[in-house]
């Protein structure tokens, strides 16, 4: 556990340092309303479907859809592979209109231990996430991969009831890396030769490639399961986020860099999930 905590600062620091410019968000409330159907295949091995609704703007605007399909195995008492896929419709309020899908694959490795009645769960999950339509190349990569580490502890000694408390990390493991520094003096991007400031203006010249890592989110998640009959359950949590963000801000030709900052800020959200074994 200290290890885990120190790899969590060590990851951190650089954010504070590589950003050229930052931004504090203002903080948001928002939900999330999903159902899910769950059906075993054999013994061990399950396959469901779930749909979610996500609401952000303090409640005042549709974000997204999110249609998952997912299948499970329990390959020991204490050991679970996941592999799913996920189609992600978003809305644009600007533009009174769906964006354009996205398309996520990920797979999950769960390890849990149980100990009286609680119970502690470690969930790494790697997923990428395929950009479909027009977008710029120059800020964001069009298969954008994640490495995400959840840890959960359950309390199961109640008959129905099942509380919950869980930290979540979450790495971005090819954002955009930038070469350049800004001269405030001009107010330009460029680079330093020396003691010399140098501006540039090739295709490109900013963006190394896109082999920037970093935790962009911490997500800390209270919540409770409550089994209504032995096929049917509701949960109902609350979750904020913490997200440090690099953002880049380059024409579509990738001649020049407006920006480039570190946008933070929190968010809260709202959920309940209704699940349902068929």
């Amino acid at each position: 556990m200290k290890l885990f905590w120190i790899a969590t600062l060590a990851a951190l620091l650089p954010l504070s340092l590589a950003a050229q410019t930052e931004e504090n968000l203002d903080p948001e409330v928002g939900g999330r309303v999903s159902l899910s159907l769950d059906k075993k295949i054999v013994k061990g091995l399950h396959i469901s479907l779930e749909e979610e609704v996500r609401f952000d703007n303090n409640f005042g605007a549709f974000d997204r859809f999110h249609t998952t399909l997912d299948l499970s195995y329990k390959v020991l008492p204490y050991l679970k592979v996941n592999l799913g896929y996920s189609l992600i419709n978003g809305y644009s309020t600007s533009e009174s209109a769906f964006k354009s899908a996205r398309h996520r694959v990920f797979f999950d490795i769960t390890g849990s231990y149980r100990f009286g009645d609680w119970q502690v769960s470690l969930r790494e999950r790697v997923q990428m996430t395929h950009r479909t339509g027009s977008f710029n190349e120059y800020q964001n990569p069009t298969n954008a991969w994640a490495l995400k580490s959840r840890l959960k502890v359950a309390y199961k000694g109640l008959r129905r009831w099942e509380p919950y408390a869980s930290l979540e990390l979450r790495n971005t493991l090819n954002a955009p890396t930038i070469n350049a520094v800004y001269n405030q003096s001009s107010d330009k991007w460029g680079y330093y030769e020396g003691s010399s400031f140098t501006e540039k203006g090739d295709a490109g010249w900013f963006l190394d490639g896109f082999s920037n890592v970093y935790i962009n989110r911490l997500r800390g998640s209270l919540g409770v399961e409550y089994r209504l009959d032995r096929r049917s359950k509701l949960e109902v949590y609350l979750m904020a986020d913490y997200c440090i963000d690099k953002v880049v801000d380059a024409n579509a030709e990738g001649t020049k860099l407006k920006s480039y900052s570190e946008e933070k800020g929190f968010t809260g959200w709202l959920c309940a999930r209704y699940s349902y074994s068929l």
